[in-house]
């Protein structure tokens, strides 16, 4: 069942933001938890669910929302949960990778859609990868921006020393409190300058950021999104299969400072069908330095065109 934003806390939603088209928040049951999710473009269109990633929202995704949906796609863009207004789980252990593919199953059938083309960036593009490995009926296309493909990500994490130094945050956030508390300081000084550092000077803008910073105030939500982490430590999953059936298409900043390049490519050995573009100019944050060839990849694809 959903609800109409009208009824929502403060926060980030749909009525916050101009996307270009005509957007609403919805509230949706997915199982055990709630997804604040912001849908646009026609109601009979192929549906296009974008996971957004870390330290990010639905928001994430902004930039591509109106092209996709003036080429007719059905687009769905939930907070995952623990994020800006989506359910805030106590327990770490909610935030396993099993529960997170769950709700985009979830997501998809209290919304009538028996399945979709599937986008995810970093965290959102992990998720991706793990529900068309594990609920591949709900995935007709997959599209994965930097984040590998599951195993080839644990495989360089336990024999790729220089992987292993650019995860070092990981190890950060396994500690109890600090990461939340630090995060707050100076008005969330950490987090902005982490986005800011990593991505081209100019990406992210002073609209940008205060827009992350009250999907960040959110009661419980730093919290619950370094719980992420935390969860994927204790838990250290392994895919219970590991070829992907449907068609890929895997978007690669190449400048990332946080993964190694040559996971994208591995990543294609585990695709049937799989195709890779990387983007030379871009770093981790793909998706916002090349929105308008990001956008025009994923209409091309989730349309069959590639």
């Amino acid at each position: 069942m959903s609800r109409s934003s009208r009824s929502a806390p403060e926060g980030l939603t749909a009525a916050s933001v101009g996307l270009g088209v005509d957007a609403e928040s919805r509230y949706v049951d997915v199982g055990d938890a709630t997804l604040h999710t912001v849908v646009a473009g026609p109601e009979d269109g192929t549906p296009v669910l974008l996971l957004h990633g870390f330290p990010e929202c639905w928001y994430g995704w902004h930039r591509q929302v109106e092209p996709l949906a003036d080429a007719g796609f059905r687009v769905l863009l939930p907070d995952q949960r623990g994020y800006n207004l989506s359910s805030k789980p106590g327990d770490v252990d909610a935030y396993g990778i099993d529960y997170l593919a769950g709700d985009v199953a979830g997501l998809l059938s209290a919304l009538g859609h028996d399945e979709a083309r599937v986008v995810g960036h970093d965290w959102g593009a992990a998720v991706a990868w793990w529900t068309a490995l594990h609920h591949p009926d709900r995935v007709s296309r997959l599209v994965a921006a930097n984040v590998p493909h599951p195993t080839v990500f644990r495989r360089n994490l336990t024999r790729n020393p220089r992987q292993q130094l650019k995860s070092w945050y990981v190890l950060f956030f396994q500690l109890p409190s600090v990461p939340e508390r630090l995060a707050r300081l100076n008005d969330w000084a950490l987090p902005t300058r982490a986005l800011r550092d990593s991505a081209r000077p100019g990406t992210f803008s002073a609209r940008d950021v205060e827009r992350y910073r009250t999907a960040w105030s959110q009661p419980g939500a730093y919290a619950a999104m370094v719980n992420w982490y935390r969860a994927i430590v204790r838990e250290r999953p392994e895919p219970r299969t590991t070829r992907v059936g449907v068609p890929t298409r895997i978007l690669w900043g190449a400048g990332d400072q946080f993964l190694e390049r040559q996971m994208a490519e591995e990543s294609l050995d585990f695709c049937d069908d799989g195709s890779l573009r990387y983007f030379e100019e871009a770093t981790h944050w793909v998706q916002h330095e090349e929105p308008e060839a990001v956008a025009a990849e994923l209409v091309a694809f989730c349309a069959g065109d590639e």
